[in-house]
């Protein structure tokens, strides 16, 4: 435990924090997931879950919950998916 006053305040910021994240990192995990479904099982609402997965994905880049990098390679991973589908 802490025991100066600004350790105590950084501690309870960075508890703050992490409740935060791990909204974010959830609701963007929730998206992909249910747009992963939904291609798998060629949904009509694929375009709509796809585009909320993707709006998702960059909040959580803006945030500095995951890497640029990362969330690129996620959607590009669901993309890729999504039109294996549409092709067949």
């Amino acid at each position: 435990m802490p025991n100066l006053t600004n350790a105590k305040k950084a501690l309870k910021q960075s508890k703050k924090k992490a409740v935060a994240n791990l909204t974010v990192k959830n609701t963007y995990k929730k998206a992909v997931k249910t747009a992963r479904k939904a291609a798998d099982a060629g949904e009509k609402d694929l375009a709509e879950k796809l585009r909320l997965a993707q709006k998702k994905l960059d909040k959580a880049t803006k945030k500095g919950v995951i890497k640029q990098n990362t969330a690129a390679r996620k959607l590009s991973r669901l993309m890729k998916k999504a039109k294996t589908v549409a092709k067949k």
